[in-house]
């Protein structure tokens, strides 16, 4: 059995990221082979992970990339914020977006695409969480693609390029790509993440949703007691309002406070053919923890 120095116990955890006590019992029950007590350790990587998979995951990052008339987005969760300022866990979520970028959006397909650590995605993933100490997740995918002009990405409040807490996906058609595509698809994205559109164009709107408000609209004007006739234009102009909040295309631009979109891209000679914001976190619902309960838990109370 080979001698277990503490160079060796070094040299496996900058390997493995693990902790020190962890690598030496890896090495023990190893015989001090360092690629068996990797091994050993991802074996035990496995299994913490497994235990820390009920933990809600709401921080992390958004990673956005695009090369040209393709772009893709990602979001991967963590437990804390803390996580987000991790390298190795940045590292993570930019590779998870690049393999989106070739591979395409679905979530599966993904997880399976191997990195160049030999590891698949989903592999690195679990990988990370023993390393790390904390849930993660990979939540969603998005990859956007035009037959000509460019793909832009924006990044509210970027950690660094590309990573961040929200992002936005800009997909611009034009007849030629270059500098003032990327340009204006980027203030398309700024424009996104400020608004939160719920939809590109009218058609695009569920019309559920739209026969909901018109509801709601028909049930406020007809407590003014004007006639139905009256109440029917009200509620059209109404709608009309409600489109130009919700609708990406006839809100107006806020670059300027005064154009619509539409016009800003009709200007431009381009078509916004799609988008899409990821906003961290948005739709988890959150633990919100009872801080004395849990002393007085603790205290056996």
């Amino acid at each position: 059995m080979a001698e277990i120095t503490a160079a060796l116990v070094k040299d496996l955890r900058e390997k493995t990221g693990a902790g020190m006590m962890d690598c030496k019992k890896a090495l023990n029950e190893a015989g001090g082979d360092i690629e068996a007590a990797i091994d050993w350790l991802r074996t035990k990587g496995l299994a913490a992970a497994a235990k820390k998979s009920g933990r809600v995951t709401a921080e992390g990052l958004v990673g956005v990339v695009s090369e040209g008339r393709r772009g893709a987005m990602v979001e991967v969760n963590a437990e804390t914020d803390f996580v987000a300022r991790n390298e190795a866990f940045q590292g993570f979520v930019e590779s998870v977006a690049k393999v989106a970028l070739k591979v395409g959006d679905d979530l599966e397909t993904v997880k399976a695409a191997a990195l160049e650590t030999g590891r698949t995605v989903a592999e690195e993933l679990t990988h990370l969480i023993a390393t790390i100490g904390e849930n993660m997740s990979i939540r969603r995918v998005r990859v956007l693609e035009v037959p000509s002009g460019e793909v832009a990405t924006y990044v509210h409040g970027a950690l660094k390029p590309g990573l961040g807490k929200i992002g936005v996906l800009a997909a611009v058609e034009a007849p030629t790509a270059g500098d003032a595509i990327v340009a204006l698809g980027r203030q398309v994205g700024m424009h996104v993440a400020a608004t939160r559109p719920a939809a590109l164009d009218i058609s695009s709107i569920d019309p559920a949703s739209v026969e909901r408000e018109r509801e709601v609209l028909k049930e406020q004007a007809r407590e003014s007691g004007k006639p139905e006739a009256i109440i029917e234009k009200m509620i059209e102009g109404r709608i009309r309002k409600f489109y130009e909040e919700v609708v990406l295309l006839e809100q107006v631009w806020v670059h300027d406070g005064e154009s619509r979109v539409k016009a800003i891209l009709d200007k431009a000679g381009v078509k916004l053919a799609a988008f899409d914001r990821f906003h961290l976190g948005e739709g988890i619902e959150k633990e919100e923890s009872d801080f004395a309960a849990e002393v007085a838990k603790a205290a056996g109370g």
